[in-house]
């Protein structure tokens, strides 16, 4: 991931997140087959409480995890369906879920699943774009998306990574109004309209997502990335807990970033703001 100042509350708040406009990103989750093994391993890196079923009645749901820091929602981990595998997925938020799956085929997108109705926490649909980046669009009921962002323990922002930006751009401007800014080697995903960040950020402050160039012939994926405290004792606990370095420790002011994987082999980012 190319790090850069990160997409933050509309009121100017680092962290708490009480709504989400439609076009803005706003929940990650990672499919595994083993949710069990995948929530021991995220609560030893983050921090984070695991929570099934709501109902305390109820037998714990290991199908589903809410991940919670401080009390407050933050990611998922779900069950693998068949043909895919473990992975981040991030959601955008939509107004119907039924219009974005169309604009997503009409766009050159594919529909892998749904929508499905998650009562009470809201619908979904799982796509992919042209390219084959796997993505979910989220219309919300109970659950708006992440309570809290851009913390340590939490999440700060997704990134696509594909060989064809063009067409990639092409697509989720139709299917989310998102336009493609050049900015260095990257591309920054702005959605005109949309206020969020603070002044002080490098970066517009519609910016919803970044977009980075892969070699032809690569796989296209979307990645997330969570901030964590210290960067080097984070990389250093994942390879205790079972997963593996991807790449060196990045450094880019104002912050250093890892690439990783889960023991499982799905990949995150962690990033350390250093200034």
């Amino acid at each position: 991931m190319f790090p850069f100042a990160p997409r933050l509350a509309d009121d100017g708040a680092m962290s708490i997140r009480d709504s989400y406009r439609a076009g803005v990103p706003c929940w990650v989750e990672t499919l595994q087959s083993d949710t069990r093994a995948a929530a021991a391993f995220y609560e030893g890196l983050m921090g984070w409480t695991l929570v099934g079923s709501e109902d305390p009645g109820e037998e714990h749901d290991w199908s589903y995890l809410v991940a919670r820091l401080d009390g407050a929602d933050v990611a998922g981990i779900g069950a693998l369906p068949d043909g895919l595998a473990p992975s981040w997925v991030t959601h955008v938020r939509v107004d119907n879920v039924d219009d974005a799956a169309e604009r997503a085929l009409a766009g050159g997108g594919t529909v892998l699943d749904g929508p499905i109705d998650a009562s009470p926490a809201g619908r979904f649909v799982v796509l992919t774009d042209p390219v084959g980046a796997v993505f979910c669009a989220w219309e919300a009921r109970i659950r708006v998306g992440a309570e809290r962002i851009n913390e340590p323990g939490a999440w700060a922002m997704s990134a696509l990574r594909t060989p064809d930006p063009a067409r990639a751009a092409a697509f989720y401007e139709g299917l989310f109004g998102w336009l493609a800014e050049p900015w260095g080697p990257v591309h920054l995903f702005r959605l005109p309209g949309y206020v969020g960040g603070t002044v002080e950020q490098p970066v517009p402050r519609d910016v919803v997502a970044v977009m980075s160039p892969a070699p032809a012939g690569s796989t296209s994926a979307w990645t997330v990335d969570f901030w964590v405290a210290d960067l080097d004792a984070a990389v250093a606990l994942v390879l205790r807990l079972g997963g593996h370095p991807l790449a060196p420790i990045h450094d880019r002011p104002p912050f250093r970033t890892a690439a990783l994987a889960d023991p499982a082999g799905a990949v995150f980012t962690l990033s350390q703001l250093t200034a």
